[in-house]
């Protein structure tokens, strides 16, 4: 449903913050399998998470009745800093594209850290502080996810070790500078610091690294160290549920208007942002209350959805992890170098691939270059520089805008910002410059990926 005369901005009041989270596994119909230890090939208990993350986010990793999980209020207060986050109505972007549709994007960039990660390395080092302990690791690509753990843990008064994949540290030296400003400390991966990063950098010497990797080395320093436990910045349940924050404003503030989206979109790396921005739309979908369309946009250079197989991986390279059921291009597939670093993780969430198998949303995957076009056209008509992330979801609004001036309907499209680009102004270079390239993985390339993925018993249909 459209309507006209719409602000600019729909701020919402502090008083209208969300004062939960919402539970999108209350609704779904089949749940995703559960974890499962690759040593026993039986569904991990709480026990076996325990060593690795925090009690708390391991409650909420298996919670899957509660639609509501209450928000502490020391999680709340920090929230206070920079939520609620406005929902734009883009009325430049649809006078540039001259479409009948009505464009809302969900802006999470209005904070220190320049993203939505914010929104769960509040609540994962709020308690891991509850618990007792004093440190904690984690992984980090583009860098939005190790600047918000960092502000997060510095708050909390926490010691941080963050390793970053080694072609985004590379790539933004500035944004490794902001993690340690915050007192972390930022070791790129694969390193020579860790067991597991030695192994890969001997099996792939000059590599840039991937998430895969970089998660292998935190998970190892995590549980090699007393009183640390490993923090995740997406892919995970509880960390989705932290996200959903995003959608629970977005329909608010669209609700205050009488409005319907039609479509949602949102760039999917690992999934957290995407699966938070549709978590209460998603809920109502399937309890047959919206057919809106959900969109899932990833690089084509790293298509865990549209070109990944549903099955039984682990969540890392090193393969230390608990294995998951997603759509997953392989723990082994390291992903080409391209600039949209938070989106090179081999795996989708098992939320958004459990909803993606059962048909309730769609995935698209699109090329470096198209996502940069569409990212400077955005910058020159909302006068915000998105990160390149970010303007996967822009190019796929613009594409759906487009198709409702081909084809006369008019329909209203909403999707995440989930931040800026600011320290992705080698990327921007880059295509300014003209020098920008494209790499699709061939079918060669993912076989390689496939390859890696482990000949298991619950693969093979035998547990």
């Amino acid at each position: 449903m459209a309507v006209k005369n719409i602000p600019y901005k729909i701020y919402l009041s502090e008083e209208e913050m969300p004062k939960a989270w919402y539970n999108v596994k209350a609704h779904m119909k089949v749940q995703h399998p559960p974890f499962v230890n690759p040593a026993t090939q039986k569904p991990c208990s709480k026990d076996d998470l325990a060593p690795v993350f925090c009690d708390e986010c391991i409650d909420q990793e298996l919670n899957e009745t509660d639609e509501r999980i209450a928000i502490p209020q020391g999680i709340l207060d920090f929230y206070r800093m920079f939520r609620p986050s406005p929902l734009v109505r883009a009325y430049y972007l649809e006078q540039l594209l001259d479409t009948p549709a009505e464009i809302y994007y969900k802006f999470e960039g209005n904070n220190t850290s320049g993203s939505h990660k914010l929104n769960s390395a509040a609540a994962q080092a709020y308690y891991a502080k509850q618990q007792g302990l004093t440190s904690i690791t984690t992984e980090t690509g583009a860098g939005q996810w190790g600047t918000a753990l960092a502000m997060a843990a510095s708050f909390y008064g926490l010691h941080l070790d963050v390793y970053m994949v080694k072609v985004s540290a590379e790539q933004k030296p500035y944004r490794r500078e902001v993690i340690r400003t915050y007192g972390a400390n930022v070791i790129p991966s694969p390193s020579d610091t860790t067991e597991a990063g030695r192994k890969i950098l001997k099996e792939f010497p000059g590599t840039g690294g991937s998430l895969g990797c970089a998660i292998s080395e935190a998970v190892e320093k995590a549980v090699s160290t007393p009183g640390c436990r490993y923090v995740l910045g997406s892919v995970l349940d509880h960390v989705l549920l932290h996200q959903s924050v995003i959608g629970l404003e977005s329909k608010a503030a669209l609700d205050k208007y009488g409005v319907t989206p039609d479509v949602v979109i949102g760039c999917v790396g690992g999934g957290s942002n995407f699966g938070g921005l549709i978590a209460p739309f998603m809920g109502e979908k399937l309890d047959g209350k919206n057919d809106i369309d959900f969109i899932g946009v990833e690089p084509a250079s790293c298509p865990s959805m549209t070109r990944g197989k549903f099955v039984y991986d682990f969540c890392d390279s090193a393969k230390i992890t608990p294995l998951a059921k997603m759509y997953t291009l392989g723990c082994g597939f390291m992903p080409s170098a391209n600039h949209a670093g938070g989106l090179r993780y081999h795996g989708m969430s098992p939320v958004v691939s459990q909803l993606y198998h059962d048909g309730y949303l769609r995935a698209v995957s699109v090329e470096q270059t198209k996502v940069f076009e569409a990212a400077v056209m955005f910058a020159k008509c909302e006068g915000i520089l998105p990160a390149p992330e970010s303007a996967h979801a822009i190019r796929a609004a613009v594409d759906e805008a487009l198709r409702c001036k081909r084809e006369g309907k008019k329909k209203v499209i909403l999707f995440g910002l989930t931040g800026t680009g600011y320290f992705d102004l080698a990327a921007y270079k880059q295509y300014n410059d003209g020098t920008m390239t494209d790499t699709i993985p061939t079918d060669a390339d993912l076989a390689k990926g496939f390859a890696t993925i482990p000949d298991c018993a619950v693969n093979r249909g035998l547990l």
